[in-house]
């Protein structure tokens, strides 16, 4: 193995100390303080490796090895130090300890590639705090949308005072932005937060594409009233209605076995909340995902169709926002033959599979090639703190990360 695992892994071990909660949990939000010690801490490695580091104005921690010819566009990799509320060690630290850990390896061995290489810990890509996640690489793409400044965090900060407090300059974001054609492509490694590799006994698994997610936000209107007198063929209960619908996201996820298709009702607020008020309000969460964006515009259909027949059957009024959507993004051919390559010097019978959450890669995807390396993880289990993923898988997918940088290079 040309990589050092012993030292990737204590990078893990440290790396996990900063946000701790009990015994193997992460609480580290994007913009803070635990975030920027992370920064801190990564830039020592980073630095070790050879590169120059920096925060942009989004709060991306950027490391730079420079090649030599500054012309050709570059080889990027990455993913986040920030995670979940009450997550793991592993969701997106991996992407970058293991890029550190391949581009060390690199200088280690007095390779100087033609093409600069950069390592991004991107910010803000859980998106929990703002409610809106892949902050840092839509910032350096300038797909920011309109308001993000303006978000706030269940603190009331502003997402553009974190950002200013985190040292960023808000009115400076066409100063971080990178050019057209300046990204030759992207490359992620990442834990796979689903089962599938570990049911199948494959350490590491090739990704074929990231599904298209669809996010709705539902409120339905009804009419409050005593749960004691209001007989019931006169209620307008609103949560009646949305169990209605959040059932029915939930067949047309299983109605046909073996997709991909994946869909969920993560939240639920209802008003008044009285255990003696019938609900006048309930607004929900729908998360829909498939790989198949024609299937999945037929589910939203559906779906859509649902929700209004239920308010005709039980009197209520609806309002329907989207908040995200995403068409399926699929890795290149060429990158994927490239990693499929890498484990078969190794020895690994590396299947392909899709992802269905979302990665920075998503964005990446609009400008550039990109490619994923998945690593097993212990029950599918993620934003969890039993998420886990030991350390010889992740070191065998550092190898075959390192394997592809050294293939890309030399193109």
């Amino acid at each position: 193995m040309n990589i050092n695992s012993l030292r990737l892994e204590n990078h893990f071990t440290e790396m996990s100390l900063i946000g701790k909660i009990g015994e193997t949990g992460t609480n580290r939000p994007a913009h803070s303080a635990d975030e920027k010690k992370a920064f801190e801490l990564a830039s020592t490695w980073i630095q070790d490796a050879g590169m120059q580091t920096r925060i942009d104005n989004f709060g991306n921690l950027i490391g730079t090895l420079k090649g030599t010819n500054p012309d050709l566009p570059i080889l990027m990799l990455g993913s986040h130090l920030d995670s979940q509320p009450y997550g793991g060690r592993y969701d997106g630290v991996a992407g970058v300890l293991c890029a550190i850990e391949a581009v060390k390896t690199l200088t280690e061995n007095n390779i100087k590639p033609e093409r600069t290489i950069e390592i991004i810990s991107f910010a803000d890509e859980e998106g929990w705090r703002f409610n809106k996640g892949l902050f840092g690489s839509r910032g350096i793409l300038g797909k920011l949308e309109e308001g993000e400044l303006q978000r706030t965090d269940a603190d009331g900060i502003s997402r553009k005072k974190a950002l200013e407090d985190f040292g960023c300059d808000t009115t400076k974001f066409a100063d971080s932005e990178y050019k057209e054609g300046s990204v030759y492509c992207y490359l992620e490694l990442h834990i796979e937060q689903g089962p599938v590799l570990e049911f199948g006994n494959h350490p590491i698994g090739i990704v074929s594409g990231i599904s298209g997610p669809l996010w709705l936000t539902v409120k339905l209107k009804g009419m409050a009233g005593h749960t004691g007198s209001v007989p019931m063929p006169m209620r307008k209960d609103a949560l009646v209605g949305a169990s209605e619908i959040i059932l029915e996201i939930n067949k047309i996820a299983n109605s046909v076995p073996g997709n991909p298709t994946v869909g969920t009702c993560g939240t639920i607020k209802v008003f008044p909340a009285s255990r003696n008020i019938i609900p006048e309000e309930c607004e929900f969460t729908l998360d829909l995902r498939d790989i198949d964006l024609d299937r999945r515009n037929r589910y939203e259909k559906q779906l859509r169709d649902k929700i209004n027949e239920v308010c005709k059957k039980h009197n209520l009024t609806a309002e329907i926002s989207e908040d995200w959507n995403s068409e399926p993004r699929y890795c290149a051919d060429w990158i994927k033959d490239l990693i499929k390559q890498n484990c078969d010097k190794i020895n690994l019978d590396a299947p392909e599979l899709m992802s269905g959450p979302f990665h920075d890669a998503m964005a990446m995807s609009y400008v550039c090639d990109y490619g994923m390396i998945f690593i097993r993880c212990k029950d599918g289990i993620s934003h969890n703190p039993l998420e886990f993923s030991t350390p010889e898988d992740l070191a065998l997918g550092t190898e075959v990360l390192y394997g592809t940088v050294w293939d890309i290079l030399e193109q």
